[in-house]
């Protein structure tokens, strides 16, 4: 008989569990990055480099989440990357001298499919696929007049994101990421921080987020488009999941 109880107990717990886990959530998320760049683009494979201006971003998502097998969650996400430098001649005997200036602005939208292959309450991790919807333009100006160089694409990539937590305190830390490494492009989109949750009930979760964020774009004649640009800082944001 107490095997009997300890058993249906057992079961009880693991049921609960996988519950949780498997409930229907949507997650609305925003944040602000303090970014900092630094990178070159140009023509062709002979690059520019150019001393960026940090700027503040916003960064912008929605997820929702169900316990339907086989059938993905879904999550979009929007992102801005833009910025100002200025090109300096060093071969010049006046330092600092600007000779041309460049303007930077993409804007990507990220459709991301994906499986929530472990979640326990302490642990999780999730594996999928983005579209990520990229467009923008690179602009140079000097003397000669200004050249515009535009990118319209989108570009699958691979999807993962893990978080843990610790029982007890409200915080967890996480990661999250898209990766793309093929022929000469490469693109990488990820984020390492810290949650704390400001408001958990029945009804609604409150997180507050810390962390740092990196972007880094090597593309290789993508629509006429050479850039190798590192994008990078800290940001701040909050997640409310219903």
């Amino acid at each position: 008989m107490k095997k009997t109880a300890a058993l249906i107990s057992s079961l009880m717990l693991l049921t609960s569990t996988t519950a949780a886990a498997d409930a229907i959530g949507v997650y609305v998320g925003a944040q602000g990055w303090d970014m900092a760049a630094e990178g070159s683009h140009g023509d062709n494979n002979d690059l520019i480099e150019y001393n960026f201006k940090d700027e503040s971003q916003g960064r912008f998502y929605i997820a929702f989440e169900h316990p339907v097998p086989f059938i993905p969650n879904i999550k979009i996400a929007h992102s801005e990357l833009m910025t100002k430098g200025l090109e300096v001649d060093t071969n010049n005997e006046f330092a600092n001298l600007v000779v041309e200036g460049s303007e930077v602005d993409f804007t990507y939208t990220d459709y991301t499919l994906y499986y929530e292959l472990f979640d326990n309450g302490l642990f999780s991790f999730d594996f999928g696929l983005t579209a990520k919807d990229f467009e923008g333009e690179l602009l140079t100006s000097d003397t000669m007049g200004l050249d515009e160089d535009s990118v319209e694409e989108i570009i699958p990539m691979l999807y993962a994101s893990a978080q843990v937590a610790f029982p007890g305190t409200g915080l967890s830390v996480f990661a999250e990421g898209n990766f793309l490494s093929i022929d000469d492009h490469t693109l990488a989109d990820y984020q390492l921080g810290v949650s704390y949750a400001l408001l958990d009930n029945m009804l609604v979760d409150v997180n507050l987020q810390a962390g740092y964020r990196v972007v880094d774009l090597e593309l290789d004649d993508l629509d006429d488009v050479y850039a190798d640009l590192e994008f990078d800082g800290a940001f701040a944001g909050v997640e409310v999941h219903f």
